[in-house]
């Protein structure tokens, strides 16, 4: 659960960037669309952090449990 946030931040930040890549690309906004482009990296990368955060916490359960 540790992660929880990142996951939903990430997921939040790179709908986001879809939404502006779309625009930017039907008003032919490059700047829009890069920026776009950028927050889904940011966003999946948030999710990833969150991701490891999660596997993190079920490895050092996992280990407490075993000892």
């Amino acid at each position: 659960m540790a992660g929880a946030m990142d996951k939903a931040k990430g997921a939040a930040a790179e709908k986001i960037g879809q939404v502006k890549e779309n625009l930017g690309s039907k008003t032919d906004n490059r700047d829009l669309q890069a920026d776009g482009l950028q927050d889904q990296v940011k966003g999946k990368a948030q999710q990833a952090k969150g991701e490891a955060k999660d596997r993190i916490d079920d490895l050092e359960n996992d280990h407490r449990e075993a000892h």
